[in-house]
């Protein structure tokens, strides 16, 4: 008589490990914004649940009920950033088999609000780029962030051997990791020689003084300083402008190139977008170019 082995069922995978198996799968350092904001989301939901439950004993009524009290005043951006998390991991979970279905199938993503004021005026623009009381590398960063249009990113994990100054243009690593170029114009050129005095290596934009903590190589220069970060460059900027960020240059260069008339492609190319549709947003004119075209055909002017 044949032998009948018992099948020891498969073991339950609970939330708070599905949620870490799903995290550990945007392991790339292009995902390491996302898996901050995932985690920061999956975590809420982990606390909330509990972690020791299974992802099938979330009903979508008791979801929906939770996410509305923690979202529901929240910008539509952020609403969505946040089902995005949720929705992904459940993607995740159902396609292991750890879910039977969607318990997020009762939410539905909002229509952002459309921001029309993220531009600057062009005479604030040249206000800031103008400044003289403002720090050499800022100078440049800002000039360089108005005038190639890229992601501040972008340009602070740029190294001095990227740049190709005879040419005015540089190699960038895009979001999502696609190497382009970026191109600058008169302005930067002129600054570029004198923030680099000479240097043939490391980053381009560092601290001023030596770093007190220890770093990768990649992120020192000959000097021993640190590539300077995000937050830094941004808390400047912010302090030089009364509360405008780095991002606003970007946007604000699309915005009135859009204006100039320059074309779709011509844009893409600059802001390195792969979409006509995240481009849309900074295409927009602006109150002021509207003012401007409307006055330029008055017919009472022509008078």
């Amino acid at each position: 008589m044949a032998t009948v082995h018992r099948i020891a069922p498969a073991p339950v995978v609970t939330l708070g490990q599905a949620a870490d198996a799903y995290l550990s799968t945007l392991r790339g350092a292009e995902q390491a914004s996302t898996r901050r904001t995932y985690g920061r989301v999956l975590r809420w939901a982990v606390t909330e649940f509990g972690a020791g439950i299974s992802p099938d004993e979330i009903g979508p009524e008791r979801f929906a009920a939770w996410f509305g009290a923690q979202w529901a005043e929240r910008s539509p951006s952020t609403w969505n950033v946040s089902l995005d998390a949720v929705r992904s991991a459940a993607a995740y979970w159902m396609r292991q088999g750890w879910l039977a279905a969607d318990f997020t199938r009762q939410l539905e993503r909002r229509r952002p609000r459309p921001d029309r004021s993220r531009a600057l005026s062009r005479a604030d623009v040249e206000q800031l780029l103008g400044r003289e009381d403002i720090a050499l590398r800022e100078r440049v960063l800002w000039r360089m962030a108005y005038e190639t249009a890229a992601r501040s990113a972008e340009l602070l994990g740029l190294n001095v051997e990227d740049l190709d100054l005879p040419n005015r243009h540089a190699r960038v690593r895009r979001k999502g990791g696609a190497i382009d170029i970026i191109v600058w114009q008169t302005a930067t050129a002129r600054l570029l020689p004198r923030l680099l005095k000479g240097r043939t290596s490391g980053p381009l934009f560092v601290t001023e003084r030596k770093a007190r903590v220890q770093l990768s190589a990649a992120d020192l220069d000959e000097h021993g300083r640190a590539r300077l970060s995000y937050q830094q460059a941004e808390a400047l900027f912010a302090k030089a402008s009364g509360g405008s960020t780095l991002h606003q240059l970007r946007h604000s260069a699309l915005t009135h190139d859009a204006e100039d008339g320059t074309g779709t492609p011509m844009l893409m190319a600059r802001s390195g977008h792969t979409s006509v549709r995240s481009l849309a947003k900074y295409a927009r004119v602006s109150a002021e170019a509207l003012a401007r075209h409307q006055a330029e055909r008055d017919p009472a002017r022509r008078r």
